[in-house]
């Protein structure tokens, strides 16, 4: 009898721990399961979140930006409701200016900056004074025997020196064009509240990766309304032996476009992220976010498209805007525009 009593003792240990392996290696599969069903979560949430436009970041107090909701129809066919944003493209978060400095002797506060090799340089009276040697031509002389530097000085002189035929008669010029020539103007921009991506990008009025079609040259828009525009045809400027610097900002003006950027310098309004990712900046022509191209450690994403995009699982698709030196934001769109 006590035998069987001592066998019944071993075979209810033998349950016991037959049990106890099958509860743990449960347990275990089902870790490893709810594992990969996260991973497999977060992936899809990645690839698959669309942000929307978020039409508070605008500075909407001072008048010079509206935002209104109204129907469109997409590059690709897409119908639904876009943003028309209005915009005297006056920044209502910085000043605008200065361009030129008067004098070879006046300092960095007295101008603004150019663009050159990826490089930003400070427009101040030496950099007026050095043309010649920065670019090795020595047709270059922008001032006079009193060191004062020749400059565009009414609005006739900004329309006849910043256009692709400017005379012989501005050459050595400094042109710079002011806020009050264009104090009327009112630029209609209109962005996808939804951005839709493509499954091939869209290149920027014939400039973009090979094969990418072709979409409007502007790229984006900033917090303050001002434009982020194409590259500024400095070639083009150089050549005709003048300069037309940009602002501290950035930008500079036109008579067409008004006030407007070619270089993202950290001037204008940016929205800072809670997780070390860099800031908004603004948003692009099909509606995705624009963001600065360093993050608050000072580095730059190594997976960006050929559009300067890339997705996370918090912002979805975005875009990082290329160094200020580069006289450029993106390179193409991804996504559809408002047409």
């Amino acid at each position: 009898m006590k035998i069987f009593e001592k066998l019944n003792i071993f075979y209810a240990v033998l349950m016991v721990m037959a049990l106890a392996f099958f509860v743990a290696c449960s347990s275990c599969s089902n870790s490893s399961s709810d594992a990969d069903t996260d991973a497999e979560i977060e992936e899809t949430t990645s690839d698959d979140l669309v942000m929307d436009v978020d039409p508070s970041l605008f500075l909407t107090d001072s008048g010079a930006v509206t935002v209104a909701l109204v129907p469109c129809t997409l590059s690709d066919g897409t119908e639904g409701d876009c943003y028309q944003i209005v915009t005297t493209s006056t920044p209502a978060d910085h000043t605008m200016g200065p361009w030129c400095p008067d004098n070879i002797a006046d300092g960095a506060e007295a101008g603004g900056i150019w663009l050159e090799n990826g490089e930003v340089y400070d427009v101040d009276g030496a950099f007026i004074q050095n043309m010649a040697t920065f670019y090795n031509d020595e047709n270059w002389m922008m001032y006079d025997e009193n060191g004062d530097i020749y400059t565009t000085e009414t609005e006739d002189d900004c329309a006849n020196a910043a256009n692709p035929n400017v005379g012989e008669e501005y050459a050595n010029f400094c042109v710079e064009c002011l806020p009050s020539y264009v104090t009327d103007m009112s630029n209609t921009y209109t962005i996808p509240v939804t951005p839709v991506k493509l499954a091939s990008p869209l290149s920027f009025g014939g400039f973009g990766p090979p094969g990418a079609s072709s979409a409007p040259s502007n790229r984006g828009l900033a917090f303050n309304g001002v434009v982020f525009d194409a590259p500024a045809p400095t070639d083009a400027i150089l050549g005709a032996y003048t300069l037309a610097p940009f602002d501290d900002a950035g930008g500079h003006i036109n008579l067409n476009a008004g006030y407007h950027y070619h270089a993202a310098t950290g001037v204008s309004t940016q929205v800072a992220q809670t997780d070390n990712h860099a800031a908004q900046i603004g948003y692009a022509m099909d509606g995705f976010a624009m963001y600065a191209q360093l993050d608050a450690d000072g580095n730059e994403p190594t997976d960006l498209d050929d559009c300067r995009g890339h997705t996370d699982s918090i912002r979805g698709y975005h875009y990082h805007v290329a160094a200020p030196g580069s006289n450029s934001f993106i390179d193409c769109l991804s996504g559809a525009y408002a047409e």
